[in-house]
């Protein structure tokens, strides 16, 4: 049998490739038997390592000097980038005051994290991986019969709407069978009351003609003429026929009245570039947070405010004036509105210049350089506040006089993009009143809306889809009705919203589930909010006319 066919053949050696491998040359990595140990060292290298097999790979192999070729190198110098060097190098003029470590050292701390490196591999991340391609692979099996179910969902959807139709029509068209025999009475009913007459006209005429050829003197003589009573116009009534107004069709009613497709969505995992690695950007709630200073605005009643940058803040009331603070207190600016109305809402766009709502004019306008510009003007709408998004466009929450549900209209450079106002079962996402609603825009992009007439926080994904609705958290010590008022967002994507009848501020997370209260630094009717790039809270005090600036993270 041959032995390097054989399955059950064991390490032969490399030079005589048939007797079994007893020694193993460390240095060269090859099998030897004992009678060729002697030929492999014979030539022409004067450095082999001759082990037991079983001891084989166990002697490291060192790089060879550069500068003394003959000698291996055993050491790093540190102060020259880690190069190797050997033990001449050391001795020279060279490397005189240098650190050296010892290259065994090294080997060692490196063999350690190659060992670590693949237990992680192994037992970590290679079986998350395994699981993502399984769920994927998953996913496509499924991704047939999935769009399948949607397709036939929408037919069966369709079909209903057909079924639906068909029994408007029917109704219609048995309500036309019904005027129709309606039409044909009323006609017959008349036709009928002429011929009647002209039958009598008939029977007169007959009447006539026997009295015009008789020499009778009686029937002459006693003769009455029904002239003047035929003589009336008869009355011909006139029955128009019904009309069938058709409504035009609203093809983008009609779609959201049908049924709405949710947009993909791909949601990525992170959890494999996390593994064993601390997250430092994360900022955690302190567990009392605390007040840093306090702004004196001089408003009689603060109810919005607005970061321009780290330093200074924005702020309105019921006055005409908007003022701009430093984080110190003192005044830096006051402007008014164009209108002399108060501003209803403010926001900072990414240029740094002002905009404001007025609910008199029904306007968004800008303040820049001092000189108000007119954005946009509603009909029949009336802006409440407002907010810009990381992408520069701008969002405003509106009410309608005539009790139609309040909405959230999307701006892009002024021009409506989207409007906000129904969920997917047609329902209004918000109040039908003209009730304070401060809006913001997370940093997952969701769309958040303090609903004070409500008792809710709203929010919408940018598509305007529903995600969740908070409506505050059960405590003892809080036992007035949640009513919020301002929003706004962190860098960790918590929403935090004022609720001034409880004096605090609550804070959820990005999935509207309660973290914690603001309820320690002698808030009294906090009303409009703002978080700068740091992270720290600005928060009216309503009746105090007070800005107070708080951190509550880390």
């Amino acid at each position: 049998m041959d032995p390097h066919s054989s399955a059950q053949d064991v390490h032969r050696c490399d030079l005589c490739e048939t007797a079994i491998a007893q020694s193993y040359c460390d240095f060269c990595h090859v099998n030897l038997c004992k009678p060729c140990i002697g030929e492999h060292i014979s030539d022409e290298y004067e450095t082999h390592k001759i082990v037991r097999f079983q001891d084989r790979r166990s002697t490291l192999i060192y790089p060879k000097c550069m500068t003394h070729t003959t000698k291996n190198c055993e050491h790093q110098c540190k102060n020259c980038d880690n190069i190797f060097v050997c033990s001449s190098c050391i001795a020279s003029e060279q490397h005189r005051g240098h650190i050296f470590v010892e290259v065994l050292e090294v080997y060692k701390t490196k063999k350690e994290v190659i060992e670590n490196d693949t237990e992680k591999l192994h037992n970590l991340i290679t079986p998350k991986y395994e699981e993502i391609a399984f769920d994927l692979e998953k996913q496509l099996a499924n991704l047939e019969g999935g769009y399948e179910k949607l397709t036939t969902e929408i037919s069966k959807q369709g079909e209903k709407w057909h079924r639906e139709i068909d029994i408007v029509i029917n109704k219609l068209k048995t309500k036309i069978g019904e005027i129709k025999e309606k039409h044909r009475a009323i006609l017959q009913i008349h036709l009928e009351e002429i011929k009647q007459i002209q039958s009598h006209i008939n029977e007169t005429l007959l009447s006539m003609s026997e009295i015009k050829e008789s020499r009778e003197v009686t029937p002459t003589i006693e003769y009455s003429s029904k002239i003047r009573e035929f003589s009336k116009s008869p009355s011909n009534i006139k029955v128009t026929l019904p009309t069938f107004i058709p409504n035009l069709i609203d093809h983008e009613q009609l779609e959201r009245f049908f049924g709405q497709i949710t947009p993909l969505y791909s949601a990525t995992e992170e959890s494999l570039s996390s593994i064993h690695q601390p997250n430092t950007s994360v900022k955690e709630l302190l567990d009392e947070p605390e007040l840093l200073a306090i702004i004196r605005t001089g408003h009689a009643s603060l109810l919005n405010v607005t970061c321009l940058n780290e330093d200074k803040i924005w702020t309105s009331g019921l006055t005409k004036e908007i003022k701009c603070f430093n984080i110190n207190g003192s005044l830096h600016q006051t402007n008014t509105t164009r209108s002399g109305n108060r501003p209803r809402g403010l926001a900072v766009d990414s240029d740094g210049n002002l905009i404001y709502t007025d609910d008199e004019s029904n306007t968004v306008n800008l303040l820049k350089m001092g000189q108000t510009e007119e954005l946009i003007r509603l009909q029949g709408w009336v802006p409440n506040k407002l907010c810009v998004t990381s992408t520069g466009d701008l969002l405003v929450t509106m009410h309608n006089d005539l009790k139609i549900p309040s909405k959230v209209v999307h701006y892009s450079g002024y021009t409506e993009k989207q409007t906000i106002q129904f969920d997917d079962e047609f329902k209004p996402l918000y109040s039908r009143n003209n009730d304070i609603k401060y809006i913001t825009e997370n940093r997952n992009h969701d769309i958040c809306v303090a609903d004070y007439g409500a008792g809710v926080v709203v929010v919408v994904n940018q598509d305007g889809k529903l995600r969740w609705r908070y409506t505050g958290q059960p405590s003892v010590t809080k036992n007035k009705a949640f009513r919020p008022y301002g929003i706004t967002t962190d860098s960790q994507s918590r929403i935090l919203t004022a609720d001034s009848d409880n004096n605090c501020i609550h804070i959820v997370d990005k999935s509207g589930q309660f973290l914690r209260y603001i309820d320690n630094c002698d808030l009294e009717s906090p009303f409009g909010l703002c978080v700068d790039n740091n992270d720290y809270l600005f928060v009216c005090e309503c009746n105090k006319g007070n800005v107070k600036k708080i951190v509550y993270s880390k």
